[in-house]
């Protein structure tokens, strides 16, 4: 046993002595043990995970798809307009036959559906037509991952909200309107928020209420009656940030 102990610890000295040669050189503010000790006891799921979106292992079409939602959001966020797609001219001119609308539905597949709910116009307050996107699968799949890159790629901070965590309805409403009407105040650059909600199969029946008035809430204006403006206001306003919900079982 002090054999093994004695040849495990020249080991680890030697992988030490390796490291740092390999590293450049580190600057007179952090300090060596601290870096040291952080290395030694990284997880290989936190010191391998995506940071960026070219980094990304998981199904490049889902990938594609909630990246192309989020930046459905980028007119009423951002203030840029939506690139309009050019029609090609040979489909206008030959198009490939004549069928009844309702057969042309009936055949699509889930690839087409997926790409006409992304081509659908924006509402009247430049939103999206879904409001809220789901990711659903088993666990370590990669769903909390790709919500987290998928966001910081498209310029927003990423907020992330457990559903389990906040059972009363009251602590999980002002959890969701602090995360998508306040402003990430950290750092310099100022960033909006999108709020990514992990197991939201475990929330009760009254916070999926919540989250669904949210989502319909309407514009104040063009009420009639003045007490409903000022009922809708003290309620909260639109809903104009994206909000990305992550399930294991649909």
């Amino acid at each position: 046993r002090r054999h093994v102990l004695e040849a495990s610890q020249q080991l680890t000295e030697i992988i030490n002595s390796e490291t740092s040669a390999e590293s450049p050189e580190l600057t007179g503010e952090a300090e060596p043990a601290d870096e040291e000790e952080s290395a030694l006891h990284c997880l290989w799921v936190d010191k391998f995970t995506p940071r960026r979106y070219v980094e990304l292992l998981s199904d490049d079409y889902t990938n594609r798809c909630l990246l192309k939602w989020l930046k459905l959001w980028d007119m009423v966020v951002f203030g840029k307009e939506k690139a309009v797609k050019k029609a090609k001219p040979s489909t206008e001119v030959h198009p490939p036959f004549s069928q009844p609308k309702e057969q042309q539905n009936k055949w699509k597949t889930k690839f087409q559906l997926t790409e006409e709910i992304l081509e659908a116009e924006l509402d009247q307050h430049k939103r999206p037509k879904y409001k809220v996107a789901l990711l659903c699968g088993p666990p370590g799949l990669g769903k909390t991952t790709l919500a987290h890159v998928i966001a910081k790629h498209a310029g927003y901070n990423a907020v992330e909200m457990n559903a389990s965590d906040d059972r009363s309805p009251e602590v999980f409403k002002t959890r969701i309107e602090a995360a998508t009407q306040m402003k990430s105040v950290l750092g310099a650059n100022e960033k909006p928020n999108c709020l990514i909600i992990d197991e939201i199969d475990g929330a009760p029946a009254a916070s999926i209420n919540v989250l669904l008035s949210i989502i319909h809430r309407k514009d104040g204006e063009g009420e009639a009656a003045a007490g409903t403006v000022r009922r809708r206001r003290r309620e909260g306003g639109l809903l104009l940030r994206p909000i990305i919900c992550i399930c294991n079982d649909q």
